[in-house]
């Protein structure tokens, strides 16, 4: 039995109702094949999450729905672990770096690092690419942030 708010979330760009220009934005995008970085912004509750899952799953279909948690540890240079609980599917990863507190430059560097190196077990995928979806960037410490920048590019 599902909860009330995850059984009528909508799943699919058509079932949105709000901010419809956005989702046409996103669609396009996907349609295109062509995917950027994306920065995703809004103040809580205007569907940030909403419009992301919407995007996954106009990416990868309803495999994108399929949800596992994994829990992942690094190691700092000074030898110290830290522990990171992400939520993903085989198409994507959910994370707060910031929960990792001043280690988070670490955590998004090794998590890229290995989504980087892993390939697709079915190569006749959808999409070649993985997807990271990082909540609460703005949160990341100033060192974080510059080293997800200094990766993206």
């Amino acid at each position: 039995m599902s909860l009330w708010c995850d059984k009528y979330q909508p799943k699919t760009f058509n079932e949105l109702d709000y901010r419809l220009e956005q989702a046409a934005l996103l669609q396009a995008v996907v349609a295109d094949g062509d995917f950027p970085h994306f920065l995703i912004y809004g103040p809580s509750g205007s569907g940030k999450k909403t419009r992301i899952k919407c995007l996954l799953h106009a990416l990868y279909g309803d495999g994108a729905q399929s949800l596992r948690i994994e829990n992942h540890v690094y190691e700092t240079p000074s030898r110290k672990k830290v522990e990171i609980t992400t939520i993903g599917s085989n198409y994507h990863v959910q994370v707060n770096p910031s929960d990792a507190g001043i280690y988070d430059r670490i955590v998004i560097q090794e998590l890229i690092k290995t989504i980087a190196q892993t390939k697709q077990i079915n190569i006749n995928e959808q999409r070649s690419f993985k997807v990271i979806v990082i909540i609460e960037v703005d949160k990341l410490t100033r060192d974080a942030q510059h080293a997800l920048r200094r990766t993206m590019e």
